[in-house]
């Protein structure tokens, strides 16, 4: 069906090496480039973050079966995994202990993919022309030609700034030195940075909640030491989440936990601040929300962003992409998860149909594939390229199936402070019966959207 294909597949991580671990069961040659120094590279930036979702649902089948036959002890399927035990017991030995070993090249940036002999705008003929992969590993660059591509490089090294307006916020790159984007370990590696200093954070998810938390912890060890929250929205209770409700119970505990600190005043709050501008004086960070008259500033030593991820298609410019023009998704993925309509809906799953471009052979997966939208499950991920592989191998059967049930992730209400505040159903109003949520999330579903998970 297929005379042993050579698919390119750009990042190590979790979804990137489960591609490799299917294009090897079909009979395909898999070659990994991963631009970090070892697989499993951007994990390692987040190894102090506890999932919200446990083992069973973070471990590939395909790769299990290729981890199998070494000796591997697979995890307690209920327990929850941080980052750290997610690479020492699953990626770790998956890149290094299987066959995959030989089909990794770490230190590998991906610099630009074309096919060999077209740029883009030339059509007759290109689906029948190999993929070019340039990429840079210290020597020099290098070229790969490739039968097919799948990307699935993820988004946590292109953040997403501090500036509200998707640019970064006016001296925001001059003032680097002071800013940590994403989750920082401010309790483990970085807590001499943060220890006994006034932080800012800023972001609404459960990045921002979590380094919120840990902070008011590190508060309690080292005096001095003062989280701010900024906040862009007016509604501190929606970064709540569903509490009890919410089907992934971690998920549901991080936001009672944060709920509750908040309620006990740990956490100063600047609501409905917008960064505009950073400056700096005496050495600390000056952030300013609004310019002129109106403006209102917050002083701070350091800012932790946690305003979400966007993907880099710098790389990805003479491909043609059929991407949605917000959410920079694929155009069939992007409305099951746009967070204008759903703020914590489960997607249906999808695979290649939904995954394809105007480029034949060439595909987004996992964190990638969702663009700038934020909720991902990484068995979401595992099933994308599951069927994008067989789609790849010309069974076009098994692309079109769906072999993934997932957790219901949704939550009918979302419980707030003990002062009864709660937010309404998938962020919206409050309602005065969480059936009403129930009914309008049916009333979603029927007309074909995601609605927002109630079971």
């Amino acid at each position: 069906m297929h005379d042993n294909k050579t698919v390119a597949i750009i990042g190590a991580g979790p979804v990137g090496l489960a591609a490799a671990a299917h294009v090897l069961e079909r009979g395909m040659s898999p070659i990994v480039l991963e631009a970090g120094p070892e697989a499993g590279h951007a994990v390692r930036q987040w190894q102090h973050v506890q999932l919200f979702s446990p083992w069973e649902y973070n471990v590939d089948k395909a790769a299990a079966r290729l981890l199998a036959p070494t000796g591997w002890n697979s995890p307690e399927p209920q327990s929850y995994p941080t980052g750290g035990e997610l690479l020492d017991r699953y990626l770790n030995p998956l890149a290094t202990r299987t066959r995959l070993r030989e089909t990794i090249r770490t230190s590998s940036r991906v610099t630009a993919i074309s096919r060999v002999g077209f740029d883009k705008a030339k059509t007759k003929g290109r689906e029948h022309a190999p993929f070019e992969i340039r990429y840079q590993n210290g020597k020099g660059p290098e070229v790969l030609r490739a039968d097919a591509v799948i990307d699935a490089s993820g988004s946590w090294f292109s953040p997403n700034p501090a500036g509200g307006n998707g640019l970064p916020a006016i001296g925001e790159r001059e003032r680097a030195h002071g800013i940590a984007y994403g989750m920082a370990d401010v309790r483990g590696a970085g807590r001499a940075r943060y220890a006994g200093k006034t932080v800012a954070v800023l972001g609404a998810g459960h990045s921002a909640v979590g380094t919120l938390i840990d902070l008011v912890q590190l508060a309690d060890e080292v005096p001095g030491t003062q989280p701010i929250w900024l906040l862009r929205g007016l509604d501190p209770a929606k970064a709540f989440g569903g509490g009890a409700n919410d089907k992934l119970a971690a998920r549901g505990e991080l936001g009672s936990t944060f709920a509750a600190l908040v309620a006990a005043g740990k956490i100063r709050i600047e609501a409905g601040f917008g960064v505009t501008h950073l400056s700096e004086s005496e050495g600390r960070l000056n952030i300013s929300a609004g310019a002129c008259c109106g403006a209102r500033s917050v002083v701070a030593d350091e800012l932790v962003v946690s305003t979400g991820f966007r993907p880099d298609l710098s790389f990805l410019s003479e491909l043609r992409l059929r991407l949605d023009p917000a959410i920079e998704a694929p155009v069939a993925l992007a409305p099951l998860i746009d967070p204008n309509e759903h703020s914590c809906g489960t997607v249906r799953p999808h695979g290649a149909r939904e995954l394809a471009h105007d480029e034949p052979g060439f595909y987004l997966a996992g964190m990638k594939s969702y663009g700038r939208a934020p909720t991902f499950l990484m068995m979401t991920g595992y099933e994308q390229v599951r069927s994008i592989v067989a789609d790849i191998a010309g069974d076009k059967e098994a692309a079109a199936r769906v072999e993934l049930v997932l957790p219901e992730t949704g939550v009918c209400t979302l419980g707030g402070v003990e002062s009864g505040a709660a937010s309404g159903c998938c962020g919206g109003p409050a309602t005065e019966e969480p059936s009403a949520c129930c009914a309008a999330d049916q009333t979603a579903r029927k007309a074909g959207s995601a609605g927002c998970g109630c079971s």
